[in-house]
């Protein structure tokens, strides 16, 4: 018998009906109805391991199957690991949270002056810039920009809301405040994080970097069909320049570790990993992002800590946080109340069923009446994609060979944003490709017709777009280009040099 089999066995008698008796046949459902093909899950309760088991395959090729092992990019899980590191220094008297980032690093500027003087490390913690949720990720996401060269163009991202005021999720302020740990300790991050939480918590097969991904042990392999019908294999995301924000890789036993030890005040195992003080002052409340009654969930409030999520689920306390990353989407999750913990990790990035089965898990165990959250979410789920994949039909039957209103060399050059740098546009026959520097994304452009045309990235989770030039006088001035929402939500605007 496997270990996932045994753990998975292990104190059953106690776990709710739907634990014991429902969740591998809602599991297996629920994969299928969202097209994933693999996922791990992980339950902890009252100190102990109750559920740890993998579902599917991690290659749709080689149907290696998903097990406790199998390694997952966490993305955004990535954060709390961050917090928990500058809280313990914090601790450990070695910084203060209230300290500004100009203390550190002189030369940071952010696009209001009076930010730049006020802006501290609980700021950055806390998605406090005004800046829209994902601003700035299509220039830093993938790039090959260093971690002092985002940090430097952040000075271009001009906020939509009020400093302290407006939520806005910033991927770029995480790496800032994760930048401060090497300041302060010499050590970059990943090697303080290794060295402090992941290597005594014994997270052996866990990376702080995921580089290289695609030659891990065990790695599952990321699919998306965000703008397909069927799923489609992405490259690894490469993004060791945001590490603090998003780069962590592993799996769900190690992750089990993670959660009974902010299960336990920050003990693993009897032996005290992370001081109290600092795992507590992660769950403080920094960021309103909600204050209204959830018309779905058995929520009230919704907020924001260090690194975590918080709100009253089922009039609990419960700290999560997802992760997204391309091809793979996570969240893990813990009542300390109910000294419950889940994560659930997935290697299909257009899905919700990963959050979904995180309710009815916690309606379980808080013993809430039940709802088929999947069956709930499902219909309006397909039908936004199949508007989605209508929509790209309707534009690929629009390519007939018609001709643009200038020659292709009209439209050929040199482009410039000032956050994003340059992209080149060059002729291939009869369409347009373009070059996005630092990265490997080019993109082609086919003419379909009044004056638009169909953009179509090489990486299929960057998206499928109608596209337009601004032209004036007979003359190219700009374009404007669009990626997929879940990269970055507004397109840029590239002027023709």
């Amino acid at each position: 018998m496997s270990l996932c089999a045994v753990l998975f066995i292990s104190g059953i008698q106690a776990q709710p009906s739907f634990i014991k008796d429902s969740l591998d046949s809602y599991i297996r459902h629920g994969m299928k109805d969202w097209d994933i093909p693999g996922l791990a899950i992980v339950i902890v309760k009252d100190g102990k391991v109750v559920v740890m088991k993998g579902y599917g395959v991690r290659n749709i090729e080689t149907k290696e199957p998903v097990d406790e092992n199998t390694l997952f990019m966490i993305a955004s899980n990535s954060k709390l690991f961050t917090a928990t590191s500058l809280a313990q220094l914090e601790y450990d008297k070695k910084l203060s949270l209230d300290d500004k980032i100009t203390k550190y690093f002189p030369w940071y500027e952010d696009y209001d002056s009076n930010t730049t003087s006020m802006v501290t490390i609980r700021d950055m913690l806390s998605h406090h810039l005004g800046t829209k949720t994902f601003q700035g990720d299509f220039t830093f996401w993938n790039s090959t920009l260093s971690r002092d060269s985002i940090m430097y163009k952040m000075r271009y991202l001009k906020p939509t809301g009020n400093f302290r005021q407006q939520w806005g999720y910033c991927n770029s302020c995480f790496l800032t405040a994760g930048q401060v740990i090497q300041q302060v300790t010499g050590k970059p991050w990943e090697v303080y994080v290794y060295d402090s939480i992941m290597e005594p918590l014994g997270m052996l097969n866990t990376h702080p970097l995921g580089n290289n991904m695609e030659s891990m042990p065990d790695a599952a392999t990321p699919y998306t069909n965000s703008f397909s019908k069927n799923l489609e294999q992405v490259p690894y995301d490469n993004v060791d320049n945001l590490a603090p924000a998003g780069s962590i890789v592993s799996n769900i036993k190690d992750i089990s570790k993670w959660l009974l030890l902010q299960l336990d005040s920050g003990k693993y195992e009897g032996k005290q990993i992370i001081p109290w003080p600092a795992i507590r002052r992660t769950r403080d409340m920094n960021t309103i992002i909600s204050s209204r009654k959830n018309t779905l969930l058995p929520i009230h409030y919704y907020e924001y800590g260090l690194g975590v999520f918080m709100s009253d689920y089922g009039c609990k306390q419960t700290f999560e946080h997802t992760g997204g990353a391309d091809g793979f989407v996570t969240n893990t999750c813990f009542i300390p109340e109910e000294n419950l913990g889940i994560a659930i990790f997935t290697n299909n990035d257009n899905q919700e069923f990963f959050e979904l089965l995180r309710y009815q898990i916690l309606d379980a165990y808080l013993d809430l009446p039940y709802r088929d959250y999947n069956e709930m979410a499902l219909p309006d789920f397909k039908n936004e994609r199949q508007e989605i994949i209508d929509r790209i039909n309707g534009y690929e039957a629009r390519v007939k060979g018609n001709k643009p209103a200038l020659a292709l060399n009209e439209y050929t050059g040199n482009y410039y944003n000032q956050l994003f740098g340059n992209i080149t546009i060059s002729s291939k026959g009869n369409d347009l490709m373009i070059k996005f520097s630092n990265r490997k994304l080019t993109a082609t452009l086919q003419y379909m017709d009044n004056d638009e045309w169909l953009l179509k990235y090489s990486h299929p989770g960057f998206g499928i777009f109608p596209l337009k030039f601004d032209i004036s006088d007979g003359k190219v001035k700009s374009v404007n280009i669009k990626v997929n929402d879940f990269i970055e939500q507004d397109p840029y605007t590239f002027i023709k040099e």
